[in-house]
């Protein structure tokens, strides 16, 4: 029989040996259980409620259709979105790559040569002869996978995939929360702007309406100066807001991926709807809910499985290599059965001493393991606490916000009936004034109060982990 055959019938008994082993070998180091948790019954301050806001897409929590196109627009254009997606990529061929490592290496070779006193490009001496040397074949190499450490390799990029995939849905929630919350604070701004401008006109009037009694004789020169103060002050805060609006403008079309310009708007901030019922859930749902809790946790999945790599480095490398061609001092000489050249060998090797290396590696792996778990613990516990502070902050701000309306009602009545009263010459320049500079403040708080409502609105949600599992609105 000639030596080719022969080494392929050892290959392939060779092969079919190494699938019993690989079908019974183990994977060593620990298998992956996650990390003990405190998870309470119901959110602090909420019911027992299997119902979430979490569960509605976007464009059903915030139903302004000026914001649902930013929105829209945001996901598709928005770099940071774009950088998520990159990295999911990276970490794809990272799994490729450590996954690649099951199977066998196969590589072809080709070769062409003349030397004297050398060989395979090294200084041998042999007499002095010139020769000629043509060599084509393939080679193969296979790490036999005794220990598992490929497959905890595997099982560690695997995670670290993943964990890109949560960190890009994190990006996008935090995306829709972050435009959302530019985008209504630019309604309050202009709703803060609407009211400066009502303001400086009646203190205009007012202004008016005394020059007029002054040139009369009929007031002094101090109620034209406090009316001409209270106008200019009033006239000092549009400014700044219209700063403001630019500024927040300007936040909005980063975030859009597009140049500084105007933005559209949709409803006004009073216009915007309010939830009379906002069910938090299950806290249970939120760790299989939130991609930063989903992310932490596949961290320590990949840390787990780097232990079982570092105790895996511990035991012998079993490697299957072979070579398979054709080479001759002649080109003529290729196809004949002379000229073939072959080699099947096995490679075990094996640590014996390393100086504390491989032990050091371990108790790394299994320390970075540790911070894992905990962070993977403090990220749940602070979406507990993110959800209990957005519902308490929706509850107080409700109550603040009726107190405030209250407020405001009373002092726009008190400011006409003042002017009703100096008209008539039964009260002085000073009841209005007074009466004016405390409606103005009390409007812009109402007007924070109602902002802050709907900025709660987009805290619970994003603290929920809601908004990321559609991308668009269908149709």
């Amino acid at each position: 029989m000639s030596p080719l055959p022969q080494a392929l019938k050892w290959f392939r008994h060779s092969s079919l040996c190494i699938c019993f082993l690989l079908v019974g070998g183990c994977a060593v180091g620990p298998n992956y259980h996650r990390p003990p948790l405190n998870v309470p019954s119901e959110f602090r301050g909420s019911s027992r409620d299997t119902n979430s806001l979490a569960d509605l897409p976007w464009w059903n929590v915030f139903q302004d259709s000026a914001l649902q196109g930013l929105v829209r627009e945001a996901l598709t254009n928005n770099y940071d979105v774009r950088i998520a997606a990159a990295r999911v990529e990276q970490a794809r061929a990272v799994l490729w790559e450590n996954r690649a490592g099951l199977f066998p290496q196969l590589a072809y070779l080709a070769g062409i040569g003349r030397s004297r006193n050398a060989a395979v490009n090294a200084p041998v001496f042999n007499g002095g002869v010139t020769s000629d040397v043509f060599q084509f074949g393939g080679n193969a190499s296979w790490e036999i996978d005794l220990w598992g450490r490929i497959r905890r390799l595997t099982e560690a990029a695997r995670a670290q995939f993943f964990a890109t995939e949560e960190a890009r849905r994190d990006v996008r929630i935090t995306l829709i929360s972050d435009l959302a919350t530019a985008y209504f604070q630019l309604l309050a701004v202009d709703r803060a702007l609407e009211i400066a401008g009502r303001t400086t006109n009646s203190f205009g009037e007012s202004l008016r309406i005394f020059s007029q009694r002054l040139a009369g004789g009929i007031v002094s020169k101090l109620e034209t100066s406090a009316a001409e103060a209270a106008l200019a002050s009033a006239a000092a805060t549009v400014p700044d807001l219209e700063r403001q609006t630019v500024v927040l403008e300007d936040q909005i079309n980063v975030l859009l991926g597009r140049n500084p310009r105007p933005v559209a708007r949709g409803k006004t901030l009073l216009q915007q709807p309010r939830f009379p019922e906002v069910p938090p859930g299950l806290p249970s749902a939120l760790l299989e809910r939130r991609p930063d809790i989903r992310e932490a946790e596949q961290n320590v999945r990949a840390a787990n499985a780097q232990v079982g790599v570092a105790v895996a480095n511990f035991f012998p490398n079993l490697t299957l290599t072979g070579l398979l061609g054709q080479a001759s001092p002649e080109l003529s000489s290729l196809t004949s059965g002379g000229a073939t050249a072959w080699s099947i060998a096995a490679n075990l090797t094996g640590p014996i001493f390393q100086g504390g290396h491989l032990v050091g590696q371990y108790h790394q792996a299994r320390a970075v393991r540790e911070e894992a778990a905990l962070r993977y613990q403090s990220t749940v516990l602070n979406a507990f606490r993110e959800v209990a502070d957005a519902l308490i902050a929706r509850e107080k701000y409700e109550q603040a916000r009726i107190q405030q309306e209250r407020a405001v009602r009373a002092y726009e009545v008190a400011v006409q009936v003042a002017t009703e009263r100096y008209v008539a010459g039964r009260a002085g320049y000073f009841e209005i004034l007074q009466e004016q500079q405390l409606l103005f403040p009390a409007e812009n708080s109402l007007v924070q109060t109602q902002l802050n409502q709907m900025l709660t609105l987009v805290q619970l949600y994003r603290a929920l982990g809601g908004g990321w599992q559609v991308q668009h609105r269908p149709g």
